[in-house]
């Protein structure tokens, strides 16, 4: 099981504007649910976003820490 605060942190030092909700979907804290705004993504395809919050969870999703990963992601309104 990870660490929520973690992984807000590890998104947060590659987004530091970033808003990190997490939900753990299955209970057993390997299956999440990632929200994150952050003004980062502004002009960037949702790909290019995703990457980003992959790019910044590399070490937590090699290690299989993180087994599933959806993420939902935005700019502040």
């Amino acid at each position: 099981m990870v660490d929520f605060d973690d992984i807000s942190a590890a998104i947060r030092r590659a987004l530091p504007d970033a808003d990190v909700t997490i939900e753990d979907m299955s209970g057993g804290g390997d299956h999440l649910q990632v929200n994150v705004i952050s003004s980062a993504f502004s002009g960037l395809s949702l790909i290019r976003q995703h990457q980003l919050i992959y790019g910044a969870l590399k070490e937590e999703l090699a290690t299989e820490a993180i087994h599933a990963l959806a993420l939902n992601t935005s700019t502040p309104n």
